[in-house]
Parts: structure tokens; sequence; C-alpha cells
């Protein structure tokens, strides 16, 4: 359903801080490719076609990741010192989740097609530790950036309808965050289940953004009558 009130844009012009991140945002993503160099045999062109896959779905992941980093700035464009180590800290981890996150697709779709995946069950609870410990860094340092953001809103000017859509990314991010602990947890004691975890989110994903869409709506309507 249609706003009736958008939320402001701040950034007219692509700051330092952006130019910076979108660099990194690139080089992370290229570290997806699943070949460097085009295929010389039949054997190498298979191989690069059945890394296709785990690498579409990183790739649109990382994109999520974009553009979450993206919507921040054009909303709320700051470039304080609190934003910039935040979003150091995003970078960071964004750099060292790559590979952990490419592995991981790279199993599942191994295992969902049915190939023989050669990985001890006691090795599983560590994978997922790793895969969880990225996942919840991104999130929760997106998380962060709003919670930031939404601190300053005195001095950004948020209307209502702005302060309830900056809630809704703190919670939606820091609730997808929590999953990756969650998944954590489970692995440790059922470690054939930690990645069907995430596939929980699907409940918070659709809970969030319909009970912050009602809170939405009321603002929208007292904004329009005043």
């Amino acid at each position: 359903m249609a706003h009736r009130i958008e939320f402001r844009k701040r950034s007219h012009e692509v700051s330092r801080l952006e130019a910076f991140s979108d660099v990194i945002f690139g080089f992370a993503m290229s570290l997806l490719v699943v070949s460097l160099e085009a295929p010389k045999s039949h054997q190498q062109l298979f191989e690069m076609v059945h890394g296709f896959v785990p690498f579409a779905i990183c790739f649109f992941l990382f994109i999520d990741f974009w553009h979450e980093h993206y919507t921040f700035f054009k909303r709320y464009a700051l470039e304080d010192n609190t934003t910039i180590v935040l979003n150091a800290i995003l970078l960071f981890v964004i750099l060292f989740y790559v590979y952990p996150l490419k592995f991981m697709f790279t199993l599942f779709v191994a295992g969902v097609s049915g190939e023989h995946v050669d990985i001890p069950v006691s090795v599983l609870p560590t994978l997922f530790v790793i895969y969880g410990i990225g996942f919840v860094a991104v999130y929760w340092s997106i998380a962060a950036m709003y919670m930031h953001a939404y601190r300053k809103r005195g001095q950004l000017q948020l209307n209502a309808v702005e302060e309830i859509d900056t809630r809704e990314s703190i919670y939606d991010n820091f609730i997808t965050g929590s999953f990756g602990i969650l998944s954590m947890l489970v692995a440790r004691w059922f470690p054939g289940f930690g990645g069907l975890v995430y596939f929980l989110l699907i409940i918070p994903k659709t809970l969030v953004p319909w009970l912050m869409a009602v809170k939405r709506r009321k603002s929208e309507a007292l904004l329009v009558a005043g």
C-alpha cells in the first residue's frame, strides 16, 4: 500500500563516506565471482555453472545490505564520528563475511541438490558459529546506525511518520540479526537444524512491517488532518 507521506531525503549528493562505502561493497561482491577467468574447457564451464546458484544467493544478499546502507544515508545524511565508526564496523564485517557466506551457501545448494557433502557433523556447530557471528554483526551494525539516527531525531527534525519508519528499521535489523544467535544455539545441540532457523525469519519479516504499518497509517492521518 502506497504511503501517503514519504520519508524525506536529506541527502542529495553522494558524500565521500558513501563513495568509499560503495567501493568496499563493490570489492566485496567481486570476491563472490565464480571464477576470475573464462572457462577453457567444458569441465571448467560445468564447474562455473555449478557455482552460479550460491553466487546468485550471495549476490542478492549483498544487494540487500547495500540497499539498507543506501537508504540510511539518503534518509539521514549523517556524517558525524559515531556514524563513521559504525559504518567502518559494518564495512569491516562485510569484507570478513564474504567467504563464510559463499562457503555456507555452496554447502546448502549442494545438500539441496542431493550431492554428497563430506563434512563431519561435529564441525557443523563451528561453521554455524562463524556464519552466525557475521550475520549478527552485519544486521546489528545496521540497527545501531538507525538507532543513532533515532537518537538524533530532534536535530534531524524527523516527523512522527519518519520516527516510526526509523524504529521499524531498528526492530527489523535487530530481530533479523538475533536469528544468527538463535542459529548458533540450535546448532550446538542439533547441528543439522542450525540452518533451518533462518527460514523462520519470515515471521518477523511479516509481523514487524505489518505492526509498524498500522502505527504509520494512524500517524499519517494525524499529520494530514493537522
